[in-house]
């Protein structure tokens, strides 16, 4: 019998705040795990379901990309892993009966905590045109429905086809297929939103946008630095690899605005030194640094390097390879001594010491790993930072070589296999060439349109037809009103989904929820039990499948949901046998071995446990597809946030208890906090320079040079250790203070980590405020 879900809905704006912790998991990690896991899927089916997970024959974990390691542990998942499992395994359902229970207005009134924990949908539903509920339709009358829109359309760019990050590889190559075919490369993904500036920086200097690094070489490095990332809430396994890496000898650096406790300290739920002893200290060195200063700590690292070099030539550059695989040298080096050390302190805010620390650090390292994730890649000025860490690392020859090189953190499950398979915008020749000849057609050749740019298309309404396989848009994109109010443009919009959130509340004129299978869900086919294959942050390929009853009978996969749609709307003389695809996963992963370099013999690959490598040319053979054929310097004029006088820089973040825009629960323990999430973190001195006490209730206001307020109210005070002159809040609660148009250069990411605001008295004193 399905379990029902808490009824209220908890206030969300009146956190209890306490003292930060120092180090994570442990104990508190086992019991909160046990407590949520029995909480949504019951004690026995919980154990059950989470021994196969990450396991060589069980499911990939639908949370973070972080890779498995050779030989796995019989427990080898994270509570935050655990607790994406409970919400898509949970008992709890979401039928017609609910949605005739509670309009769209009463659903738009619920936080997206309420929402999430309702539990799975499964039926497909349907708001019609002024409508106030949603009601139930067959599949052929949906999926027929979804088509005749496509069909009318006057340019097939008038769609636009959302993925998020935990679609499976076959998937996401039918659904990028389909999208082609019917004429469009408008394939927004989450990456826009994430490590679209790490891609757009390797590129340019390795020739691939991936990390070069696996799991071994974290256990081989000399030093790992780890900037701009919190693994201990967003990808908590890489405790475990660090807590590895620290025991073969590796140093650890975080860079940091924020301390975190998962870098501090790490206590391992699966040793007894973690259970009932001090754990393993994580970071040797931390620098707190201002929001926005990567790039200036790097430039300066670069510049010592290269006096270290001039006080001994031939011994501190790696001159065979920059001479060998690198171009630009020149040019990269005349920049980096034109550093000023000014610029570098009011950029970082770190004093002299800790930089020649680290300086000191790198000089006796040599195999070097810097590991980053958003803190690095959501600043107008991401792309230069990530050109100098590359920079960084090829003084020294840390690229292709084991224990050394770029380690960009991907947030989300399959984030990475998507766009390997072609969810891209901007998708290239060698690409659409390959494709076209595998299905004999010609596919679109111009650039399609990103996560912002398909917002600024709904809004101008030149998108009418907004389709999105998974994830949670409107609650995930910038500039909340700006994106809500285009979403509300479109003619049709439609979210492929397990559970109910926020973007099923912002509709276009007509709405389409379609319930699909989750990653622990068996899915059965024509051809009889599939299996789905993803990539993980480090290039590896393997694996997963599904073990749970479906939560009900006739739910489809996203496979089945692409192919029987594509046939619908493209029509029985398409060529792509769509039904075959729907049959066995199979044929879908021969022709993807036909097309992406790398996937030859893919069906024979995944049987290996563990999976396989995809190819890196940087990595395996120092060579660099780049336009230049070498391995690129760059110059990148050193530059960092400008904060007016009276203001601060905020940034975004996570709870614990939260993954992307789900959130679990209230409590986000280890930053002390509970019970609530309309919090600012502020630096006690800044707090009092604004003349505001712990406590204190204040609206948060961004300011951008569009000269158009926006506004997050009624936000929590709270005294917090974060660098002075930057602040910090969860989202999606702080999404509507981060400008449309205020983006990264080149990759067009939104700014989230550097959100120029003022502080005002708080206009909703009596307010309990939506949480997302």
């Amino acid at each position: 019998m399905a379990r029902k879900a808490p009824v209220t809905d908890p206030a969300q704006d009146a956190p209890a705040t306490g003292e930060p912790q120092h180090a994570a998991a442990g104990v508190p990690a086992l019991r909160h795990t046990t407590q949520i896991a029995a909480a949504q899927m019951g004690l026995p089916r919980a154990v059950k379901t989470l021994l196969k997970l990450n396991q060589p024959n069980g499911f990939d974990c639908p949370g973070c990309a972080w890779p498995e390691p050779d030989h796995t542990h019989t427990a080898e998942f994270c509570e935050n892993g655990a607790k994406a499992v409970a919400e898509e395994a949970t008992l709890r359902r979401v039928g017609p009966e609910f949605f005739a229970e509670h309009s769209v207005a009463d659903l738009a009134e619920r936080s997206g905590y309420w929402l999430g924990q309702q539990g799975r949908l499964t039926t497909p539903m349907l708001l019609e045109d002024g409508a106030t509920h949603y009601t139930p339709l067959s599949w052929d009358d949906a999926l027929q429905l979804v088509a005749d829109e496509l069909k009318e359309l006057d340019d097939p760019n008038q769609a636009a086809f959302y993925t998020s990050g935990r679609t499976s590889n076959e998937a996401a190559f039918a659904y990028q297929l389909f999208a082609r075919q019917l004429g469009t490369n408008n394939l927004p993904d989450c990456s826009n939103m994430c490590h679209e500036s790490s891609g757009s920086a390797l590129v340019e200097t390795l020739g691939v946008g991936k990390g070069s690094v696996h799991l071994r070489d974290l256990y081989q490095a000399d030093l790992i630095i780890v900037a701009g990332q919190n693994p201990g809430t967003n990808h908590p396994r890489m405790l475990s690899a660090l807590e590895r890496a620290k025991r073969a000898g590796a140093t650890v650096v975080s860079v940091n605005p924020l301390p975190e406790a998962g870098l501090e300290r790490f206590k391992n739920p699966q040793t007894p030194r973690g259970l009932v002893g001090g754990g393993t200290k994580l970071t040797d060195l931390f620098l707190q640094i201002r929001l926005g200063g990567d790039l200036a700590l790097f430039r300066a690292l670069n510049l010592l390097l290269l006096e270290a070099e001039d006080k001994n030539p031939g011994t501190v550059l790696d001159r065979d390879f920059i001479e060998q695989h690198c171009g630009g040298f020149e040019e990269f080096a005349a920049e980096a001594r034109r550093t000023d050390w000014d610029d570098v302190h009011a950029a970082t805010g770190l004093p002299d010491s800790q930089i020649l620390e680290l300086s000191e650090l790198v000089l006796k390292s040599e195999k070097i790993i810097v590991c980053w994730a958003m803190g690095l890649t959501q600043h107008q000025h991401s792309v230069p930072t990530i050109r100098e860490v590359v920079n960084f690392l090829l003084l020294r020859g840390n690229v292709g070589k084991p224990g050394a090189g770029v380690c960009p953190v991907r947030g989300h499950s399959n984030v990475q296999g998507d766009r390997t398979m072609g969810i891209f915008e901007r998708p290239s020749d060698a690409f659409l060439d390959a494709l076209g000849k595998e299905f004999h057609f010609d596919p679109p050749r111009a650039h399609g349109l990103d996560v912002v740019d398909t917002i600024r298309g709904m809004r101008d309404g030149k998108v009418k037809v907004f389709f999105a396989m998974g994830g949670n848009f409107v609650a995930a994109s910038p500039d909340t009103e700006v994106t809500e109010q285009a979403m509300r443009g479109c003619r049709l919009t439609v979210h492929v989904s397990t559970k109910l959130n926020r973007s099923h509340v912002v509709t276009g004129t007509r709405a389409l929820i379609l319930p699909t299978l989750g990653r622990t869900d068996q899915d059965r086919q024509a051809a009889g039990l599939q299996e789905v294959t993803v990539e993980d942050s480090m290039g590896m390929v393997h694996a997963s499948r599904g073990s749970l009853r479906p939560p009900a009978p006739d739910l489809l996969s996203e496979v089945a949901i692409v192919c029987k749609l594509a046939r619908r709307t493209l029509g029985p003389k398409n060529t792509v046998p769509w039904e075959d695809f729907n049959a066995s996963y199979g044929n879908i992963r021969d022709r993807i071995a036909r097309v992406i370099p790398g996937f030859e013999n893919y069906n024979t690959k995944i049987q290996t446990p563990g999976g396989f490598a995809l190819p890196h040319g940087p990595r395996d053979t120092r060579a660099f597809p780049t336009t230049t054929g070498k391995a690129n310097f760059t110059v990148n004029t050193m530059t960092a946030p400008v904060v007016p006088e009276g203001r601060l820089l905020l940034q975004t973040l996570r709870s614990h208890d939260q993954y992307n825009t789900t959130i679990y629960g209230l409590d986000d323990r280890y930053r002390g906090i509970t019970g609530g999430r309309r919090i600012v973190l502020l630096n006690p001195e800044d707090a009092a320079a604004h003349g505001l006490t712990e406590g204190q209730y204040v609206d948060l206001v961004s300011e951008w040079k569009d000269g158009v307020e926006r506004r997050a109210p009624h936000f929590r005070v709270a005294h917090y250790p974060t660098t002075r002159g930057c602040a910090a809040a969860y989202y999606p609660e702080t999404n509507v203070l981060v400008p449309l148009d205020s983006t990264a250069d080149t990759s067009n990411t939104p700014t989230s980590k550097s959100v120029v605001i003022r502080l005002e008295p708080d206009t909703q004193p009596d307010s309990r405020p939506d949480a997302g």
